[in-house]
């Protein structure tokens, strides 16, 4: 297929590359056109200077950028995607945004004649470079099965969860759950420290039990080297915890630990660490451990 990809992070970068393994014609973005250019001379395909220029004769325009706000500027305006897409084009965005923001712009696009989907991922950057994300996605029926053979080149399952917006929402199942998982875990491995255990061979008998999670599989091992630079980020983290519990005022859901833990991840930022991967909840505990002990 014809494809756009507006968005070159540490995770459109490989998801683009991916579709060009794929033998799909891709035409890249990025707001920084030093980056599209370096992925045009890895990865072949072409570049353009505008979202709308990258949109023009597309069948399908990706797009995986960092907040709301990106998701409106590339999309809207004389330069937005929307103005150069052509008529029952397919705008898939993998961007982590509010389910608000997905509905606005599906209403836009469809009184031009246009499809918007939200499709946030997970795996992170990791998952994006091994063509192994997880894909959630809100939409209608007869447009994802356009565009999911298209998405299966950098994703492991893709997945239609309902009406736009139920793919924003399913990720923000996903960061609530991950959330509390990566404190639990912090806190058990700081705990077998301070009980002078061997935290190695701890992780690696309640492993094979019922703590085991990705994040224990994943994670344990780099935190207890006390290295966090492990892709997604507490800045980021923090954005999405934040849409998860506006959205959780919206629709009264009680989320007390997902709160706590936002306010924790402050904690870590004010150490400097708002670069840091998400499991540095772990360097915050062992600060607080080691500044007891003295």
């Amino acid at each position: 297929m014809n494809v756009a990809f507006l968005g070159l992070g540490v995770m459109g970068y490989p998801m683009a590359g991916h579709l060009v393994s794929q033998g799909h014609s891709v035409t890249v973005y990025n707001r920084t056109a030093d980056k599209a250019d370096q992925w045009v001379s890895t990865h072949g395909g072409t570049s353009a200077d505008t979202p709308k220029k990258a949109a023009v004769g597309q069948d399908i325009v990706f797009a995986c950028v960092g907040n709301d706000d990106d998701v409106r500027s590339i999309t809207l305006g004389e330069d937005g995607a929307f103005a150069g897409m052509s008529e029952g084009c397919i705008f898939v965005d993998h961007t982590t945004a509010s389910a608000e923001v997905a509905r606005e712009l599906a209403e836009v696009a469809s009184r031009q004649h246009l499809v918007f989907m939200d499709a946030p991922v997970s795996g992170g950057q990791q998952g994006a470079e091994n063509g192994a994300l997880t894909v959630m996605v809100g939409g209608e029926q007869a447009h994802f099965d356009r565009v999911a053979p298209v998405i299966d080149a950098y994703a492991k399952a893709c997945t239609l969860m309902g009406p736009v917006g139920s793919g924003q929402l399913t990720k923000m199942v996903n960061q609530i759950c991950i959330a509390g998982l990566v404190e639990a875990l912090s806190e058990g491995l700081s705990f077998a420290r301070a009980a002078g255990l061997d935290a190695h061979k701890v992780v690696d008998v309640i492993s094979k039990g019922a703590a085991q999670s990705w994040q224990m599989e994943n994670r344990y091992q780099t935190m207890l080297a006390d290295e966090f630079a492990h892709g997604f980020a507490v800045d980021w983290m923090r954005k999405d915890l934040s849409i998860c519990l506006a959205e959780a005022r919206k629709n009264g859901a009680a989320l007390p630990i997902t709160a706590a833990v936002d306010q924790l991840y402050g904690e870590v930022q004010a150490m400097g660490g708002g670069r840091w991967d998400t499991s540095s909840l772990f360097a915050r505990l062992e600060a607080m451990r080691t500044h007891s002990d003295h």
